[in-house]
């Protein structure tokens, strides 16, 4: 089973979030449901845009990176996405994961229609 550290963003791309998964498509809907939860940090600050990940075979070894991106100030986190995301594009949709993923996942289902209510 591989595992995952990633950066996310909000949609403005003014927070970065760095964690850790061993499945990209669920934790990055768990984010996207989380939006606007002022309880956790990417949901307060709506991150739940992908910029950046890599892939490990170890749980160790993705949870000592993500311990280390997180010590890193803004700048040297943001050089590190360039290396393979020069623009900062968003890579949900090239990897089909949420907000551009399967709409018919439940989750999703549940999310548009809160956000729609909600006014996002």
């Amino acid at each position: 089973m591989p595992y995952y550290t990633y950066i996310i963003t909000n949609s403005t791309k003014t927070t970065l979030y760095v964690g850790m998964t061993n499945s990209l498509p669920s934790r990055i809907l768990e984010h996207g449901l989380n939006a606007g939860n002022p309880e956790t940090f990417a949901g307060r600050y709506r991150c739940h845009f992908l910029l950046w990940y890599e892939e490990y075979k170890y749980v160790q070894d993705s949870i000592r990176r993500e311990k280390q991106i997180k010590k890193w100030s803004r700048k040297k986190k943001l050089e590190l996405i360039k290396r393979t995301n020069t623009e900062l594009r968003f890579l949900n949709k090239d990897l089909g994961l949420y907000p551009f993923g399967d709409y018919t996942d439940e989750r999703n289902v549940e999310y548009s229609r809160r956000n729609k209510t909600e006014g996002h």
